[in-house]
């Protein structure tokens, strides 16, 4: 009798960035398109509301001005978006109208592989897009450096977060139309409630414990510690958040998208 010989698969970091590799060259195919938007949209942002409205605003927000308050909010909320985006719309994009996956799944990795190489992919897109928010903000030198250097890492666990729960999100999702109620009803909402625009502790009682649940809550009073440089005890708190939340929605997402993946 003849033995079937198992698969053969390469090292574990190569199957992952085989995944992150791919969509870096598709992404990298249109870089003026892919690549200016990141610089642009803070700049707008920043002269409508930042400038514009800034200037009514004479009080200090956690010690600093509204520009920079807002500012340092807007260096994580782009991780948020571009990471939501690309694991809900892009993921749906390649798993039911490109085909993407079975092509993907034809090489030797595994489902697991194929969605943590994911995830690591809209991190990096929400390391990239902090960077740029951070190159527009000290070049208008509304932050300060060196302690800013850091934030791109936050960007980075931002982008992790909301792939995870995006994917888990998509594995849930029959129609693409579907998602205009993710967006709609929770990301969009959540930059206005996550001490993005204005701090927290101005909500009121009943909505304050809400804002703590939320996921951008924690990225943003990290950003803006490390920015300021005032660390609070909280701040551990909000490290554990984003670990476990990262963990608990991408373990939900391999185990939701693996059934729809296989099958």
């Amino acid at each position: 009798m003849t033995k079937v010989k198992s698969r053969q698969y390469p090292p574990l970091h190569m199957r992952l960035y085989s995944v992150w590799f791919r969509h870096m060259r598709v992404y990298t195919q249109s870089i003026l398109s892919n690549g200016f938007p990141p610089f642009l949209e803070p700049l707008i942002f920043l002269a409508g509301i930042g400038i514009g409205l800034g200037k009514y605003i004479n009080d200090d927000m956690g010690g600093v001005s509204y520009i920079e308050y807002l500012g340092t909010g807007l260096l994580v909320t782009t991780a948020m978006f571009t990471a939501a985006f690309e694991c809900s719309y892009g993921t749906f994009l390649r798993l039911e109208f490109d085909k993407v996956y079975d092509g993907m799944l034809a090489a030797p990795m595994t489902v697991n592989n194929l969605i943590v190489g994911e995830i690591l992919w809209a991190g990096t897109k929400g390391f990239f897009f902090t960077s740029a928010v951070l190159c527009v903000l000290s070049l208008f030198r509304i932050i300060a450096f060196p302690y800013a250097l850091l934030t791109p890492f936050v960007g980075f666990f931002t982008g992790l977060m909301f792939a995870s729960l995006s994917l888990f999100i998509t594995s849930f999702v029959k129609s693409i139309n579907h998602f205009n109620f993710y967006f709609t009803g929770f990301i969009s909402p959540m930059f206005f409630f996550s001490g993005v625009v204005f701090p927290i502790e101005n909500l009121p009682d009943t909505i304050r414990p809400i804002a703590e649940l939320v996921p951008l809550t924690h990225s943003v009073r990290l950003v803006r510690a490390i920015c300021t440089n005032d660390y609070k005890p909280i701040l551990f708190f909000d490290m554990i958040y984003i670990i476990l939340f990262i963990v608990v929605f991408g373990y939900l997402a391999i185990k939701r998208l693996k059934k729809r993946l296989v099958n």
